[in-house]
């Protein structure tokens, strides 16, 4: 076979450069032939299209056609030429086709209607179906917007550690690091574990969050973000949790709660904004086979002002609600943590639009968040979106250093190992806030689809950890 330069079919789709030799390599979608013409669909993944290769019958063997199923993958050279048909500007004219991967009739990924669940079962090869495909070109989009906005905006990328000692939400539920031989643990006299003879000379876990290490380098850097795994040994298994996840978060010094607000507002607007302006093809795509509102809720997102509400009016919202004869799973009360179903009450039905709720509890809410003068409730942010409830945690943080130990001695968190975060509170402290986004929700809520295992490659859930 004559070797030329391989071409991306997304760039054939765009070239005009007719009757000109070009040779294209990807996998089959699909095969069908009339007597004298066979046509088969190829694509690479560079984009949602495949091109269309014509190969005259009486041209090619008839066992290389045999070959060519579902998942083959080819290399073929052809003229690139106008396409007579509808669906598609230009197509290929085979003149030599190579196969470079056989694909037998057990292949999963069959062009049949396969369920969530079982490509799931399959996430090796579920990246080549065309949902997959949109999913994570998307989710690639996404990642370089975040990365374009805070850029763009000063903000200092950030890397915060993966292994730690600390525990920033004070949930414990972590996965634990260690190289002691688990099957002989050394204990102390009080039979707890000795973990001087491990690598770290303490218990070290798997990060939840960056938050802390985050805090540290915004009071020297001003402005920083950390983009990056996190992992929650939470025994979740539902449509919205993953045990390994990324999150998104951006600390900021000499930010009060209003422009933390305005903070997570713009950054993802900016962030469905470029979806919507550079994964047209997929989100089309998305939009007539995963959520027929797909579009117009991303538009609607963009466009709308966020509602900004207090949680003491948003459990008077509800509480309306419930007497006007709405029927809630859980119960409505002041000091209740929000269900996801009020959250969407709230979003999808209350206002139609997304929600920043501030302003809860202190009870329900993490130790480093600032106080209000009310003595009852803290700055803490949540922003809500339809479909998927809370999409970005954040908060004001406390910097009086009294205020925090307070806090931290009242709920009775073992700070022994973080007297390195107090520390950014006794010399210098300074006013500051932040907040933290799940990638993978963000991911959920662009793209339309309904379960959190099908927006991260391999997912990690309890009892699961495939591929």
């Amino acid at each position: 076979m004559e070797t030329i330069k391989r071409t991306k079919v997304i760039d054939i789709l765009q070239s005009e450069a007719y009757d000109t030799i070009v040779n294209v390599k990807g996998w089959v979608r699909t095969h069908r032939d009339s007597k004298a013409v066979h046509f088969i669909a190829i694509n690479d993944g560079s984009t949602i299209k495949n091109v269309q290769v014509v190969a005259d019958t009486d041209r090619f063997n008839a066992d290389l056609f045999k070959q060519i199923t579902t998942g083959a993958c080819l290399s073929v050279n052809g003229k690139l030429t106008k396409s007579p048909g509808a669906g598609q500007a230009s197509e290929i004219q085979a003149t030599e086709i190579e196969v470079l991967g056989t694909c037998p009739s057990d292949y999963p990924m069959q062009k049949k209607g396969q369920t969530f669940e079982y490509m799931r079962q399959h996430a090796h090869l579920r990246l080549r179906t065309n949902t997959f495909g949109a999913v994570f070109r998307i989710r690639h989009n996404m990642a370089i917007a975040i990365h374009k906005y805070f850029h763009e905006h000063g903000f200092f990328y950030f890397h915060t550690p993966i292994i730690t000692a600390s525990d920033c939400e004070g949930a414990g539920e972590m996965f634990q690091v260690t190289t002691k031989n688990l099957y002989d643990l050394k204990k102390d006299e009080n039979g707890k574990i000795d973990y001087s003879d491990d690598f770290f000379g303490k218990m070290t876990s798997l990060t939840v969050s960056g938050q802390l290490e985050g805090e540290l380098a915004a009071t020297a850097l001003g402005s920083i973000y950390s983009f990056g795994p996190t992992f929650r040994a939470e025994n979740s298994n539902t449509p919205r949790h993953l045990a390994e996840f990324w999150m998104i978060e951006p600390e900021v010094a000499f930010i009060d709660l209003n422009g933390l607000m305005d903070l997570e507002e713009d950054f993802i607007k900016y962030c469905i904004r470029w979806a919507l302006d550079n994964c047209k093809d997929d989100l089309e795509f998305l939009n007539k086979m995963i959520d027929k509102s797909l579009l117009e809720r991303l538009n609607s997102v963009v466009a709308e002002d966020f509602v900004r509400l207090p949680y003491t009016e948003g459990i008077r919202i509800l509480e309306e609600a419930v007497n006007n004869g709405h029927k809630f799973e859980f119960p409505v009360s002041w000091g209740m943590d929000l269900a996801s179903e009020h959250e969407r009450y709230l979003v999808e039905h209350h206002f139609k639009k997304p929600v920043i709720m501030t302003d809860y509890p202190k009870e329900i809410k993490a130790f480093y968040m600032k106080l209000n003068e009310d003595g009852k409730t803290v700055q803490g942010t949540d922003v809500l979106f339809p479909q998927i409830g809370e999409i970005i945690g954040g908060s004001v943080r406390e910097e009086d250093y009294n205020k925090l130990q307070e806090q931290i001695e009242v709920r009775d968190i073992p700070m022994k190992d973080m007297w390195w975060y107090l520390d950014t509170r006794k010399f210098g402290s300074c006013p500051h806030g932040g907040f933290g986004l799940g990638f993978e929700r963000l991911i959920l809520f662009v793209t339309g689809m309904q379960n959190i295992r099908d927006v991260i490659p391999f997912p990690r859930t309890p009892k699961t950890a495939e591929f």
